[in-house]
């Protein structure tokens, strides 16, 4: 008797390379796409969970420097803080290319296991106060190595869900994986307290109060952890061959307009979370001298990360237009309240409410990154998929051709995301040398925030009732 045809038969394997992967067919999803989905998933938010760390390290380090026997004046500590997203941002660009080219599985394990190579350097380099300036801006540049990951693991992602589970799938990797900003201020305080990685040479430095810090120890942390991920990712995740594209294809999205109007969305959301959690511990040191703001840094991260996932889910219920044109009223409000918490002349401020406004800010900021990403996926793919049609394409080739742009729209966009992690540190510390005050900075983030609400309005809003809603489909 003739058996009867398997829907997973496309699923069709070649040691880790998965031939043909349809998500979008219902059985195939059911019985073979979803639990290898979920596995790519899971070891991809691992390995963006310590890129994360890795490239917001200056948040916690640069902090101590000054400590530990260096004298840096604070307007290049605060570069120190911003360099990692220079290199971050640049290399998203390249970076979310490589996933077609050479595939995720091998991308991921490459890309997690080079970042053991400045968190070994800076190790070395904060054990003397002798290192050279020019060699801690050498070793931040290249912890934006790590910031890049961003966008081949949320293209590499967008490839293993159907639309309709797009919004809270790249909501959990990239909230996730934004995590690892509030893991690393949490853990590399606790790491730097104890003598565990004297064995490799880590000596630490005795403080002026008698105390002894293993500054070391916030670097040299994750080494084990990157390379466990590596391997992980080697020997867990898979290679879609699906997913193969040229270079030429993907260029492509630079000539859709809604590509860079989406950019200038993400800038103010994912930009604002991943530049105030490069500056905040800086700027509340600058602020609130007496307060020990590293046992409290890593709440903001900790909230805006959660709120990033939380963000995607209740996109693909509510529609991210209308999430994120709310958001970026409340992201607008938050910032103005920031000005009554501040000191002035040196004199009042409440450290309890300039917190307290600032995890609002990181909230909106995570929410926001969230439902911008839904938007991102949800509208890039609808116009693509609408184009291709109109010019006679079977929706096979549109729904292909649909993956593909959206992935490489995915990166560019996060690309220019990042940049804020650059413009928001310098901007305090522009505004900090130029006035003695951050109030210059964030008058400048009070504008963004009302021009993107007039951007998401007019762009999108009054089309939310004529075919541009970003709800999950039902």
């Amino acid at each position: 008797m003739t058996q009867p045809s398997r829907p997973a038969a496309a699923g069709r394997r070649r040691g880790a390379v998965i031939e043909d992967w349809q998500p979008e067919q219902p059985e195939f999803w059911r019985t073979r796409g979803q639990p290898v989905a979920r596995r790519n998933l899971w070891i991809s938010i691992y390995c963006l969970l310590l890129s994360f760390c890795v490239w917001m390290l200056f948040s916690a380090v640069a902090v101590n420097l000054n400590k530990v026997g260096f004298d840096f004046s604070t307007d290049r500590l605060f570069l120190l803080t911003a360099l990692p997203a220079v290199s971050g941002a640049v290399l998203r660009v390249p970076y979310s290319f490589m996933v077609p080219l050479v595939g995720g599985r091998r991308w991921t394990a490459v890309s997690t296991l080079f970042l053991v190579i400045p968190c070994l350097w800076l190790g070395v380099a904060v054990q003397d106060p002798q290192t050279p300036y020019g060699v801690f801006i050498t070793i931040a540049l290249l912890c934006g190595f790590a910031g890049a990951n961003f966008a081949s693991s949320m293209a590499n992602i967008s490839f293993f869900f159907p639309k309709a589970r797009q919004g809270g799938a790249l909501g959990l990797n990239g909230g996730m994986g934004n995590l690892g900003v509030s893991v690393m201020q949490l853990i590399a305080p606790l790491a730097v307290s104890t003598s565990i990685f004297a064995l490799f040479g880590g000596t630490g430095r005795v403080l002026a109060d008698g105390s002894r810090l293993w500054l070391e120890n916030a670097a040299w942390i994750w080494v084990p952890l990157l390379l466990a991920a590596a391997g992980a990712a080697w020997f867990g995740m898979n290679d879609l061959a699906t997913a193969k594209a040229s270079l030429r294809k993907q260029m492509v999205v630079l000539k859709r307009g809604h590509m860079w109007i989406l950019s200038f969305l993400y800038l103010a959301t994912f930009g604002s979370f991943i530049g105030f959690s490069a500056g905040f511990a800086m700027l509340s040191k600058t602020q609130f001298p007496e307060v020990q703001i590293l046992h409290y840094a890593f709440f903001g991260p900790l909230i805006g990360a959660l709120a990033r996932s939380a963000g995607g889910a209740l996109s693909d219920r509510l529609g991210g237009i209308r999430v994120t044109l709310a958001n970026f009223i409340l992201m607008a409000l938050f910032a103005g309240l920031l000005f009554l918490t501040l000191p002035s002349g040196g004199q009042g401020g409440a450290f309890g409410a300039f917190f307290g406004v600032f995890m609002l800010l990181f909230l909106t900021a995570g929410l926001g990154s969230g439902s911008t990403f839904q938007m991102i996926a949800v509208i890039l793919r609808k116009l693509t998929l609408d184009r291709v049609k109109a010019g006679g394409g079977r929706d096979e080739e549109a729904q292909r051709e649909a993956a593909t742009e959206s992935a490489a729209s995915l990166g560019f966009i996060s690309a220019i995301g990042a940049a804020g992690g650059f413009f928001i540190p310098q901007a305090f510390g522009i505004s900090l040398a130029l006035t003695g005050s951050p109030a210059g900075a964030m008058k400048v983030f009070l504008v963004f925030y009302v021009v993107c609400v007039l951007v998401t309005w007019l762009v999108y809003g009054r089309n939310i009732n004529r075919g541009m809603a970003t709800k999950k489909p039902r």
